[in-house]
């Protein structure tokens, strides 16, 4: 143990550094939530990547390649066109929360539409989605410790060592805000998928010579996908890569990252180096993974993977390098989190209702920072049986956001009562739906609840849009927004802020 632990401790100590190294005083509420729009093309795609794959990609989907073979390689299809879709959005949405000062993803919804409340109802969607997912990326943490502990820790203890180590770390989140989250992300991000992907490459070369492991050898199920006749049905596949490509940018802690950039270029370069790490590390995760099915203590253990091969490869040092770059890829995503659902606490809940000046609403951040780093842990040392399936509904339920948020980003005509309608129909349909069959609908051909959900959401939006048009002076109001965008460069965008037109 004093090899693996001793590893991970280097490591938290590196990143502790790292930060005091980097810390600075925030001018203003946005300096604390969005890292006052600084950081360039590596620092964005490092925290994109660090945010989005939790460290439960080398437990959860590493045990999925091991089971369900190229099924696995949805995750990869849907991350891909999650970055596709940054070239898209990169433009309007920098240059609005540039001219307007947006901190949040619910600052976009009240400038785009008019309304405050719609803040609102877009934070709590978002947060009460995240939370199960929060309290499942502290619970991965007791599979890391416990692999570290060489199984001397139960599970519940290697839980709440596990919650201790990463809740000690969010002090420096709820601190340093977004600036601290994006200059930890990039050391973890290299760590994590840089590291973790040539880890990854050295155990395949590994398990092809030594253990004769190939693509050839595998079941012919592992290269199974739905179709007609399965239990999943036809368009399975299909509703994961959709759900799974609108949904990721629905997420406020993956959305803020159109905010942190120093411009259009440093965003859409991050794609670009975003799209072949992404690429590289998702194919040489998935093809570990069925290539160690073959490796009989990691199929009767698909969740424990990582951790196995690792150690049966190169012993307790490269076990404790595994569970670094673990301990890497599950602080950045969990820190993420956090420091998001801080901010839309003070601005699109607190600070939406109650007049606070810049630094109370930094207050008001790092306190709610504070006590959702409680919340979480607390309920990440509880057993609760139904937490995965409240994090699949969670998702159901986040994806909601995206006909509002994409139609309102790029179709003038949607106004605040088909968004806000759309909204909350398609999220109680999508929740009613998974509570009333259980994530298998007999009518939906593999489609998902949450892609029944959009259907209604889109549907209530477009009758809105049509039924209810925009008065003359909203129709202007809309106007002026989208002319700001088709005008401006993003040099022209470094003019002064201007206030919200965002109705009471």
């Amino acid at each position: 143990m004093i090899v693996t632990f001793g590893l991970l401790a280097l490591f938290f100590a590196a990143v502790v550094w790292m930060l005091q190294r980097n810390r600075t005083v925030d001018r203003s509420f946005s300096d604390y939530a969005v890292g006052g729009r600084s950081f360039g093309a590596r620092y964005q795609a490092m925290s994109f990547l660090n945010t989005w794959y939790p460290g439960s990609m080398f437990t959860a989907f590493g045990a999925l390649s091991v089971t369900a073979g190229v099924m696995s390689f949805y995750v990869l299809s849907y991350s891909l066109l999650t970055v596709v879709l940054l070239f898209v959005l990169a433009r309007p949405v920098w240059i609005w929360g540039k001219a307007y000062d947006l901190r949040t993803q619910g600052d976009l919804f009240a400038l785009r539409y008019g309304s405050r409340h719609i803040r609102t109802v877009a934070a709590l969607i978002g947060i009460v989605s995240g939370l199960p997912w929060l309290v499942l990326g502290m619970q991965a943490l007791g599979n890391l410790f416990q692999a570290m502990s060489l199984g001397a820790l139960s599970f519940s203890t290697s839980v709440i060592v596990g919650v201790l180590v990463i809740a000690i770390r969010q002090l420096w989140t709820v601190r340093m805000g977004m600036r601290g989250v994006v200059i930890s992300d990039y050391l973890q991000g290299i760590v994590a998928y840089i590291g973790g992907g040539l880890m990854l490459v050295g155990l395949i070369v590994w398990l092809v010579v030594v253990k004769g492991s190939t693509l050839a050898t595998l079941d012919p199920g592992m290269f199974a996908i739905p179709s007609f006749g399965s239990k999943e049905g036809p368009l399975y596949l299909f509703a994961l890569m959709f759900t799974g490509a609108l949904g990721g940018w629905c997420w406020p802690y993956i959305f803020v990252r159109l905010f942190t950039a120093d411009g259009v270029h440093s965003l859409k370069k991050s794609a670009a180096l975003a799209v072949p790490l992404t690429f590289l590390f998702g194919v040489a995760l998935l093809i570990f993974g069925m290539l160690a099915s073959k490796v009989p203590e990691a199929a009767a253990k698909p969740d424990d993977v990582w951790f196995i091969v690792s150690e049966q490869a190169g012993g307790l040092l490269l076990l404790g390098l595994a569970g670094v770059v673990l301990l890497a890829a599950s602080m950045g995503h969990t820190d993420g989190n956090i420091q998001a659902y801080g901010a839309q606490l003070a601005n699109d809940l607190v600070g939406n209702y109650v007049a606070l000046d810049q630094k109370r609403m930094i207050v008001v951040a790092k306190v709610g920072m504070l006590l959702l780093t409680l919340l979480a842990s607390w309920l990440a040392t509880l057993t609760l049986p139904a937490l995965f399936s409240l994090a699949v509904l969670a998702y159901q339920g986040i994806i909601q956001l995206a006909i509002p948020q994409f139609l309102g980003i790029f179709w003038k005509r949607g106004n605040r009562h088909g968004a806000m309608a759309g909204m909350v129909v398609g999220f109680v349909t999508a929740v009613g739906l998974e509570l009333a069959f259980g994530g298998q609908l007999p009518f939906g051909y593999g489609l998902t609840s949450g892609c029944f959900g959009l259907a209604i959401n889109l549907i209530v939006y477009v009758a809105c849009a049509y039924l209810l048009p925009h008065a003359a002076e909203e129709r202007r109001r809309i106007e002026d927004l989208f002319a700001i965008v088709e005008s401006r460069t993003a040099g022209l965008a470094n003019a002064n802020p201007r206030s919200h037109p965002i109705a009471a």
